[in-house]
């Protein structure tokens, strides 16, 4: 992965992490369960988008580079792969 990409990549999941630390004070302060679960729900959303930067990333250099070493059969079922446990 490249520099840049790696980069945005590790400040998004740091600012992930900060929201899951504030899913956890508000357990700890007992707050109202349904700004809980909106919160947990934005932590979500969140880590789905680094999920499908990553997923991009992958296939436009793993991907692509293996389907032009006749590799492509093999990466693209990898890939489906991935895929299905994303949506699950």
């Amino acid at each position: 992965m490249e520099q840049p990409h790696k980069k945005a990549l590790v400040n998004r999941v740091r600012r992930i992490e900060g929201q899951v630390g504030g899913v956890l004070n508000m357990i700890e302060d007992d707050r109202y369960c349904v700004d809980i679960l909106t919160q947990i729900s934005a932590v979500k959303s969140a880590l789905d988008g680094v999920a499908i930067q990553i997923l991009s990333t992958h296939a436009k250099g793993c991907v692509r580079q293996s389907v032009m070493d006749d590799g492509g059969d093999e990466a693209i079922e990898e890939m489906l792969g991935i895929v299905r446990k994303l949506i699950r």
